[in-house]
């Protein structure tokens, strides 16, 4: 450059600055846009490909949700084959609290009659519940125990309003009956609404 005429140096200066400006120009105009709208389409596309995979494992997972959902179905069929339906209601109760206590050392003398009585838990719930309350006498370890396992045996039934006073005995059985309790409860159970 130190052999060139000043007016040539400037002009060669002059195209360098300007072929240098077009570059840029070209640059930040157009590649940079193309690359920023470049990774936009490879950051949706990332996101697509998520999707689509959670489709596909949905899509795949479908067979295991029907098992899933007629083993549940033929679940809930037994409990309801269980529940207590149709007009006998009372006679239901004395035969499955009956049948239950077998194994407990728990008498239970009297039954009312089903009181009907809404659920009131969800909107829509397609259960009714009736009320039965129950009398008798047991020992205090005996009776919880009995109801715990009651409660954990029969998932649409609850004991609630539970009553325990000391039973009264004879005198020739006062000794051997001295720690038995008597009790009122009501036990609630949900009705089967498909029965017939």
């Amino acid at each position: 450059m130190k052999h060139l005429p000043k007016e040539k140096r400037d002009r060669l200066i002059l195209v360098c600055l300007g072929g240098l400006a077009v570059t840029a120009g070209l640059y930040y105009g157009l590649i940079a846009t193309q690359r920023n709208s470049l990774e936009e389409m490879a950051k949706t596309q990332t996101e697509q490909e998520i999707k689509l995979q959670g489709a596909e494992r949905l899509v795949s997972s479908t067979p295991q949700i029907q098992r899933n959902l007629e083993a549940t179905l033929a679940s809930l069929k037994a409990v309801e084959a269980t529940m207590a339906s149709g007009d006998d209601m009372y006679s239901w109760i004395i035969l499955t609290v009956n049948t239950f206590k077998e194994n407990y050392k728990v008498e239970i003398p009297q039954f009312s009659r089903e009181v009907p009585s809404e659920v009131g838990m969800y909107a829509r719930f397609p259960y009714r519940a009736a009320v039965f309350h129950v009398r008798g006498t047991a020992h205090y370890h005996d009776f919880g125990k009995f109801v715990a396992d009651f409660e954990n045996a029969f998932p649409y039934m609850r004991i609630q309003n539970i009553e325990l006073e000391p039973a009264s005995a004879s005198a020739s059985s006062a000794q051997a009956e001295a720690e038995k309790l008597a009790f009122k409860m009501e036990i609630v159970s949900l009705v089967n609404p498909n029965a017939r």
